[in-house]
């Protein structure tokens, strides 16, 4: 007699085990979309139509690069700073002082100061990531203060509140001169602003970059996933330090001067208030706050030195209270509105 099987012909087989397929949607986008190819050559364009404004323009691509550092770190991070100007600085004088010593390539210059910058921003991490939100104010507000008293003593190095003079600059590449309408130092900053802009956007659209904004959601959380905050904070503070001395540089080898008001408390603040304006967590917020700040504080200001800053402090309010998530975020929503009424109307 044949054994009885109780296995049906019919039941299927069990599958072999498969790798799991990787999330397409999890990382943000890294695709470059229209509005921002036309957000860069708009700079292009305005050197033609605005050929008087150069020097101008040429700022504000600085400073938007400062405001873009900061914004690695707040925006990002999560972690408030009032010194940030102290790395500004460092790579300003950093630069300044390596021209008035006979160190006058630019982009070496520019180097130099960056690592300045990084390795002063490597070293006031540790006590920055390890604080809560008033520690890591005092701590950074504190190096900031620090540096502006050491550039104040040591007049006969830094030139004191006279200022660093005597910043001269070699041909850029051997072959562009700095000149005095500002055509060099025009291109020298878009050029610098685009290829750091462009490493920075593809890492905060980058697994590390998802990392920072998860501990600037939950901190504490992201330890029960295996994620290491403090390493990741160190690196990211590390990298806006960086950047900021790069653009500190840029400032010191473009307008051949460094003064105190790099390292000053106000120019930490103007900065946060960029990233308020523009919007924090998007590194184009940055870049329009910058924009939008240099360009009412120069136009206000030839109206009326005196009362430039109210208009700049109505102006802060009304975006606070009306543009949540600044120009850039209030812009977003102003768009996903359009185009569902668009959508409709075609209905």
């Amino acid at each position: 007699m044949k054994p009885i099987s109780y296995a049906s012909p019919s039941q299927p087989q069990p599958q072999p085990l498969t790798q799991p397929q990787p999330l397409q949607h999890a990382l943000p986008n890294d695709r470059w979309k229209p509005l921002e190819i036309v957000f860069w050559i708009m700079p292009l364009v305005a050197y033609f139509l605005f050929p008087g404004y150069l020097v101008l323009a040429s700022q504000i691509m600085i400073v938007g690069l400062f405001a873009v550092s900061l914004d690695l770190i707040l925006g990002y991070a999560g972690i408030v700073s009032l010194g940030h100007a102290a790395f500004f600085g460092l790579g300003a004088y950093t630069a300044g002082l390596l021209s008035v010593h006979g160190w006058t390539e630019p982009i070496s210059g520019l180097l130099i100061a960056a690592v300045a910058a990084g390795l002063l921003g490597f070293l006031t991490s540790f006590l920055v990531v390890r604080g809560q939100d008033l520690t890591r104010l005092m701590v950074t507000l504190g190096v900031g203060l620090m540096l502006f008293e050491a550039a104040n003593k040591a007049a006969f190095i830094t030139g004191g509140v006279d200022g660093l003079s005597g910043v001269t600059m070699g041909k850029l590449l051997g072959v562009f001169e700095f000149d005095l309408f500002g055509k060099t130092a025009f291109f020298y900053s878009f050029a610098v602003l685009l290829v750091v802009f462009v490493l920075l956007r593809r890492m905060v659209n980058s697994p590390f970059g998802l990392g920072l904004i998860g501990i600037r959601e939950g901190g504490r959380r992201m330890p029960a996933i295996g994620a290491d905050v403090n390493q990741r904070l160190t690196v990211i503070f590390t990298v806006g330090a960086t950047v900021a001395g790069v653009a500190g540089a840029l400032l010191a080898q473009t307008t051949q001067f460094v003064g105190l008001d790099s390292l000053s408390f106000a120019r930490s603040a103007e900065l946060l208030i960029m990233l308020v304006l523009g919007g924090t967590g998007r590194l184009y917020g940055a870049l329009i706050g910058a924009l939008v700040f240099m360009l009412a504080q120069d136009y206000i200001a030839g109206l009326n030195p005196a009362y430039w800053q109210f208009w700049i402090g109505l102006l802060l309010i009304v975006i606070v209270l009306f543009a949540r998530g600044g120009i850039l975020g209030g812009g977003e929503r102003l768009l996903h509105m359009i185009k569902p009424s668009a959508k409709g109307g075609k209905q």
